[in-house]
């Protein structure tokens, strides 16, 4: 049976109501072709013009390796300059990433490029945007938001193949204990099923994203993204209404956050190797158990 992947809803303009009643209320994910077409940064945002307003900045990067237990979450592993990144990832594939950068923070000017889509729900964080930059074939991990926001993907300068699951399916996917992403021991674009069989009938979303694209993932969505070429994205935030997803974001942010940093700083891999085996122990009991239903 394998991974169920259905193709992304696509449409190319919506409307406030159709958008409420198919993908914001049901909280399922769709594309959106024209949105970034009407922001400065649909012709702006090249390479070369990055690299113009933030180029001297000191980045960190980040890999594919599997995560350190001894180290804190999102621990980079190089640094480089901001335009020596960009023009590596023009020139050669690598799987260094830029993760959650703030290029505004350094050109404040970056503001006036894009709009958030306030016809289309509230809620909007609109000066705290996240950048993410990576080259041909760099990989950001299957996991979730850890604030649940509802996010706005857009992407430019490129192509990013995408998997998304949703929530419900977390267990089966093997989430580590404490943290919002999935065990790191398997490849989800080709799993052995044999060693993970709890992956087998997961059901999940693939997306391609291309120059202007822009993705909504509703709160709590599990995504898995490969760039297809050098290129980057934005992600613009919003808060879900519910306050039950808002007691989720604090707890995920402050309690769960905190207590897994002790354990790691305390105990390290018999930590770390805990975790993993309970993953595994709790994606098998779904699977005994036909779970989600």
């Amino acid at each position: 049976m394998g991974i169920i992947l259905k193709p992304i809803d696509v449409v190319d303009d919506i409307s406030k109501e159709d958008f409420y009643e198919k993908y914001l209320k049901p909280r399922r994910p769709v594309v959106i072709k024209n949105m970034a077409k009407k922001w400065p940064a649909y012709q702006k945002w090249t390479m070369e013009y990055m690299k113009e307003v933030v180029g001297d900045v000191e980045v960190p990067l980040y890999d594919s390796s599997k995560a350190d237990p001894s180290a804190p979450i999102n621990a980079s592993a190089a640094q480089m300059k901001f335009g020596d990144y960009i023009d590596l990832i023009q020139k050669e594939p690598t799987d260094l990433r830029i993760f959650l950068f703030d290029p505004i923070k350094y050109a404040p000017k970056l503001l006036e490029d894009y709009i958030s889509p306030k016809e289309l729900m509230g809620g909007f964080l609109d000066k705290y945007p996240n950048m993410f930059f990576g080259g041909k074939g760099s990989v950001t991990f299957l996991h979730f938001d850890i604030d649940m926001a509802h996010i706005f993907h857009t992407h430019f300068n490129g192509r990013k193949h995408i998997l998304l699951f949703d929530y419900k399916w977390r267990e089966r996917l093997y989430q580590i204990p404490y943290a919002t992403y999935a065990l790191e021991d398997y490849d989800i674009e080709n799993p052995d099923f044999t060693k993970f069989p709890a992956l087998d009938g997961v059901e999940g979303i693939e997306c391609f994203l291309e120059h202007g694209d822009t993705l909504f993932m509703p709160t709590g969505w599990w995504h898995w993204m490969k760039y297809l070429d050098g290129s980057f994205s934005i992600s613009l935030r919003a808060w879900d209404k519910s306050w039950a997803v808002k007691a989720h974001s604090l707890w995920n942010l402050t309690v769960q956050r905190k207590f897994d940093d002790v354990m790691k700083s305390n105990f390290k891999n018999k930590y770390m190797d805990w975790k993993e085996k309970v993953a595994i122990k709790r994606a098998e009991i779904a699977l005994k158990r036909g779970l989600p239903r």
